[in-house]
């Protein structure tokens, strides 16, 4: 029976027939994948633990969030409402001078005192003056 010649031959330095063994064969082709293998530098390692979270907390830092001042509410009918026209006053739940509240997003995490800015008396802002505990959830 003649010998045939594997396709790799030239490459592992040889001819390989059916009276060949497999198994030297195999290291033979082993040794040549691993000589190419070596030719590559290893991967670069993965950034420190620290690196990766900072840029994390950058990206979350920069989310925009809606807050609101609430200075009060009120409940009417919805003829009331329909009556409502420039120069109506609507009367709300709170007094002048009582805390108004802060919301997040929709969360109420703070309350605080109109005040008026110093730098532009023209604008008023809020003085904070208490944080809302997180309440756990149900």
């Amino acid at each position: 029976m003649p010998q045939a010649q594997a396709p790799f031959a030239d490459m592992l330095g040889g001819e390989f027939g059916e009276a060949e063994d497999l198994d030297s064969a195999m290291a033979a082709l082993q040794g040549a994948m691993s000589a190419e293998d070596n030719q590559f530098a290893p991967p670069p390692p993965p950034p420190p633990l620290g690196a990766t979270a900072a840029r994390s907390g950058n990206v979350i830092m920069n989310i925009p969030v809606e807050v609101q001042i609430v200075l009060g509410s009120t409940e009417m009918s919805v003829s009331e409402l329909m009556a409502l026209g420039k120069g109506s006053t609507v009367a709300l739940d709170r007094r002048i001078g009582e805390p108004v509240d802060v919301m997040v997003n929709g969360r109420h995490v703070a309350r605080g005192e109109i005040t008026v800015l110093d730098h532009d008396p023209s604008r008023f802002g809020i003085r904070l003056t208490e944080i809302v505990s997180a309440q756990p959830s149900a």
